[in-house]
């Protein structure tokens, strides 16, 4: 065995190892934010000056600060989830996974149709990624094609770890153009084409796909002694059902009530209107994307795909329990948020990073800024609500462009969303992984995006 490991690549010999590592000692993800919330608490005593009596005054008052954003980003996952698992999806997802013939082929398209996906919406990606990692193991199972399951697991992660947060449903972008936003008097409102669609922000997007790409490629390992394909961690996944007993069951007689709930009439004419309003919102109207915009769009699309209310509405329950873990936890985030924000810790956090930033460095600064605000509130609106405006004020004083701060400051709150695990709680549901098994895989492509993000937010021209 200890010969085989040597045959593997540097990074696949470093995945392998920090992998084991994870599995050891890694909570699951409500626990890791209770941890969180006690260090944050301690935090606050030490580093805020503040009282005990204080800092849980604090975490109270951010509990419920959240509720309009929690609900933003639920119908983003949701939205999301529905699209992913309409009957055309789910056909196309099939079809895709049936393609790759090495365990390396499947992790690499697995990786791009995430990230590509997470970019348009990262509900959407997050939830087509972990369906096609799943769907992915089981074609692999059946073909007899060794992939290990974590790895795949990972690659369907990669949107929310990198790209989402300079796409269509990015949250600081997006709250930036939206009028009477929290930081409107500071910056005013700035325009999606000086953040998500601009050069700065497009060309990051595209290297970003390539160089994942390759360092996903490059980590799964290649050696049997190290993989463990998707029988391994889900059993039941591999068991073949009757499709065509349940397409029986759907198609049993139905009655008056039931064909009134199914009418694609209703549904379509309701889809109608939801799809004039988008049209003249965009076309008409000239307006640009927000969340709100971002959520009806999603919303109108998958009803014009379903068309039966019924059945959209059954997704919709099916999509719900994938947000459950994200109701749960939200709150005790906030709280977080609350402790951090009240106390003045997110501040002097802040601080300590852009005291010692130059217009040169100040896009890697507020990279890391985000990343290390992300740990405490996994959340890009809430913690850009925490930390942007001092992010935001120093880039003023160095003269540098509020678009390009924002773009910087995106992918750090997307990054070290591959170290914490309060994201993944849908993608852990539907592959039937357990956490600890695949973030070892998660914080090994942390590290390795370092060195690329830290020259490309430097060298690409804004």
């Amino acid at each position: 065995m200890v010969e085989e490991e040597a045959k593997g690549s540097f990074p696949e010999n470093v995945g392998f190892r920090i992998s084991e590592n994870v599995q050891k000692w890694m909570p699951n993800p409500f626990l890791f934010a209770i941890i969180l919330t006690f260090i944050t608490f301690v935090m606050g005593l030490v580093i805020a000056g503040q009282g005990p009596i204080q800092m849980i005054d604090h975490w109270y008052g951010g509990f419920w600060n959240l509720h309009t954003f929690a609900m933003q980003m639920v119908l983003i996952l949701v939205t999301g989830y529905v699209l992913a698992y309409h009957r055309l999806t789910q056909k196309l997802i099939r079809g895709l996974a049936r393609w790759p013939n090495t365990g390396r082929q499947a992790v690499v398209m697995v990786a791009l149709v995430a990230m590509i996906l997470s970019w348009i919406n990262w509900g959407l990606g997050l939830i087509v990624g972990a369906i096609m990692a799943r769907e992915t193991g089981r074609q692999a199972y059946f073909k007899n094609i060794k992939v290990h399951y974590p790895v795949l697991c990972t690659a369907g992660y990669m949107g929310l770890g990198l790209i989402w947060h300079w796409g269509l449903s990015a949250s600081a972008p997006l709250l930036s153009a939206t009028k009477g936003h929290i930081f409107a008097d500071l910056i005013g409102v700035i325009p999606t084409s000086e953040t998500i669609f601009s050069g700065y922000g497009l060309a990051l997007s595209v290297l970003s796909l390539v160089y994942a790409s390759i360092i996903m490629f490059l980590l799964t390992p290649k050696s049997e002694a190290r993989i463990h394909g998707i029988d391994y961690y889900v059993p039941e996944a591999v068991k073949v059902t009757d499709e065509a007993a349940e397409k029986r069951k759907e198609e049993q007689a139905a009655s008056i009530a039931d064909k009134i709930d199914n009418s694609k009439i209703i549904g379509g004419l309701l889809a109608l209107m939801g799809i004039i309003y988008i049209a003249k919102y965009f076309f008409v109207e000239g307006r640009g994307l927000n969340l709100d915009i971002v959520n009806f769009s999603f919303l109108f699309i998958g009803l014009a795909l379903y068309t039966s209310p019924k059945s959209y509405l059954e997704s919709f329950y099916e999509a719900a329990k994938s947000a459950a873990g994200i109701v749960l936890q939200f709150p005790f985030y906030a709280g977080i948020m609350g402790m951090i924000s009240l106390s003045g810790l997110g501040v002097i956090m802040a601080g300590w990073l852009v005291n010692i930033s130059s217009p040169g460095t100040f896009p890697i600064v507020s990279w890391l800024t985000a990343g290390l605000a992300n740990l405490f509130v996994p959340s890009g609106g809430g913690e850009w609500s925490v930390v942007g405006e001092t992010v935001l004020r120093a880039a003023q004083e160095l003269n540098v462009p509020i678009g390009k701060t924002i773009v910087a400051y995106s992918v750090g709150d997307a990054w070290t969303n591959l170290f914490q695990p309060f994201w993944a709680i849908p993608l852990l549901g539907i592959t039937g992984i357990r956490a600890r098994h695949m973030f070892g895989y998660c914080i090994t492509m942390l590290f390795a995006l370092i060195p690329f993000l830290a020259i490309a937010l430097t060298v690409i021209p804004y």
